[in-house]
């Protein structure tokens, strides 16, 4: 029999030269490893010139050196990681830059935001992966985080943990973010515009309930004690469910829809105007967010206008929590809402 020898075995890559080190960094620049700690970690109780710092900066560049993050936090007793949980619900344009000028504004003070998604666990079973990764902070969006699972966090090592929801959760910093005003506003502003026979559309995607359900509320809340009905829309997003609903609309009697929000708004305006339906004249139409693209509709589409905390305005929370985990936990109303009338209504 013949024996077929194996093949021999790849060759070991070729080293690539030692590992930079922050003694090599220092030699290149002329300076002390204590220095170029204090630069790279943007250490702010040391003062350090201006020129010094590029100095270290540039050496680091041309060395390719970065700092080990795991030794720093060591040295420090906490990671700089921010988590910040994946939201359960789908989001839009408006949320992501809001959460983009986050990041930017956690960079600037030399934290790092980890999106992290916790695949088929929810609630309290959640913060228990979160603590698993031992972040200095955790920003929870949306319902669903309790007392324990902030407890749990707190042990592991984070020093905050805010949340971003309708109410406040004991021992978190909140953000409060009640949907209510919004669905007020466009529930006010239609009422005002003469409408009577208000729909809401309530999405039908999983997790939206959290802002659908206020929403819905507020505008009842609006019209309470008025001779103005409101009729709950519920509504997939997909164009074949707004055929449908347009295709009944007139059955329905309706003279005016609050559309959810502005990518709703632009679903059901096409549909309704397929089905001949006249915008505003037959029924009125406001969004909400504000998106570039409504008011590229015709008739352009009114909104309700969003305002949200600025990046820095959270980011500098999330510090000074993280600098005095002992302080109280603060709590903020942040979502404002003004509507902007155009064309729809």
């Amino acid at each position: 029999m013949v024996q077929i020898p194996n093949p021999p075995a790849p060759a070991p890559p070729a080293p690539t030269g030692s590992v930079p080190t922050s003694a090599d960094v220092a030699r290149l620049a002329g300076v002390s490893r204590a220095t170029v700690s204090y630069v790279l970690n943007n250490a702010r109780a040391v003062r350090i010139s201006e020129p010094t710092r590029r100095r270290v900066r540039e050496a680091a560049r041309e060395l390719g050196y970065v700092p080990h993050a795991a030794a720093r936090s060591l040295r420090a007793g906490h990671s700089r990681m921010v988590l910040m949980p994946a939201p359960a619900f789908p989001v839009g344009p408006l949320y992501s830059r809001f959460i983009n000028e986050l990041q930017a504004a956690l960079s600037l003070l030399d934290y790092t935001v980890v999106q992290h998604g916790t695949v088929g666990v929810h609630d309290d079973e959640a913060a228990r992966a979160w603590a698993e990764l031992r972040p200095v902070a955790v920003l929870v969006p949306g319902a669903g985080l309790g007392p324990r699972g902030v407890e749990v966090l707190k042990r592991s090592g984070a020093r905050a943990v805010v949340t971003l929801g309708p109410e406040t959760v004991e021992g978190a910093h909140a953000l409060l973010m009640d949907h209510d005003v919004v669905g007020y506003s466009a529930g006010a502003h239609l009422f005002d515009r003469g409408r009577r026979r208000i729909g809401v559309v309530v999405p039908g995607e999983p997790g939206l309930d959290t802002f659908s359900a206020p929403r819905l509320a507020g505008v009842r809340a609006a019209v309470r004690g008025t001779d103005a009905t409101v009729t709950e829309l519920p509504l997939a997003h997909d164009e074949e469910a707004a055929a449908r609903l347009a295709a009944r609309w007139r059955d329905l009697g309706l003279d005016a829809v609050f559309t959810y929000n502005d990518e709703y708004a632009m679903l059901l305006m096409r549909a309704l105007q397929d089905e001949g339906v006249r915008i505003p004249e037959e029924t009125a139409v406001v969004g909400a967010d504000d998106l570039m693209l409504g008011r590229l509709l015709r008739p352009r589409l009114s909104t309700v206008h969003l305002e949200l905390p600025s990046g820095q305005e959270l980011a500098d929370l999330v510090d000074r929590a993280v600098r005095d985990p002992s302080a109280a936990p603060e709590a903020h109303k942040v979502l404002g809402a003004r509507v902007i009338r155009r064309d729809s209504t």
